[in-house]
């Protein structure tokens, strides 16, 4: 399946196209500079898997929780591929496919997947392991010092995971020993999403696909 991915909700743009089990990836690490370079960072990641919209299967995009701007700027450029084209979109949480993306990289039994903000807030959720599924049981906001309360319930069996979560395990210690620095999620981590809910007939209208906006939140800028 020919998937374009887009992901630009941490501070930083990544772009994914898949092809027959090959994958072509770019990212953009200045954020100042997403709104005017997205599209072209498309276009060279299209070159390089050798693709055309017309021979994309559908489009999947981040939806959020994140910020306007962000989400925004990568919605936009995700409807306007997919409507130019005649493609379903895909939307994908930032949340699950954060989620999925730690899998790889610890046992525990419950992922908690969290976006900081600059202000000391984050988006968060917490997912439990099903086998070789992710159930969420619940999604939150709250400040960072408020997490290790919110997480009480779940015992030491959880890992947090984020770009940017080493900054919050120096502001609230007592999460230091749970915290994965996911610098490994880009679009790639879209694309199991995005396979599944097209090989299902699935994704939406580009007309009607809309982003998890949160208007007030400002992710914290990290290196990828």
């Amino acid at each position: 399946m020919k998937i374009l991915a887009i992901e630009c909700t941490h501070g930083f743009a990544s772009v994914a196209v898949s092809n027959a089990g090959n994958v072509a990836e770019q990212s953009l690490a200045e954020w100042q500079k997403t709104a005017e370079a997205l599209v072209p960072l498309v276009e060279q990641v299209m070159a390089e898997a050798g693709l055309q919209p017309d021979d994309l299967n559908g489009v999947a995009v981040s939806s959020g929780p994140g910020s306007f701007t962000a989400l925004r700027i990568g919605m936009s450029v995700a409807k306007g591929i997919a409507f130019g084209a005649g493609l379903p979109l895909a939307p994908v949480s930032t949340l699950a496919a954060l989620a999925s993306s730690v899998l790889p990289h610890t046992d525990a039994q419950h992922i908690v997947p969290v976006i900081p903000s600059r202000a000391g807030e984050c988006f968060a959720a917490i997912f439990w392991r099903d086998g070789d599924e992710l159930v969420e049981a619940e999604r939150f906001r709250c400040d960072a010092a408020e997490l290790p309360g919110r997480l009480a319930s779940l015992g030491e069996e959880f890992a947090i995971a984020g770009r940017g979560v080493q900054a919050l395990a120096e502001d609230v210690p007592e999460l230091a020993l749970c915290c994965i620095e996911a610098s490994f999620f880009s679009a790639l981590s879209l694309l199991p999403f995005a396979r599944k809910a097209l090989a299902k007939g699935g994704g939406e209208s580009s007309t009607e696909a809309a982003p998890d906006y949160r208007q007030a939140f400002v992710p914290k800028q990290v290196r990828s």
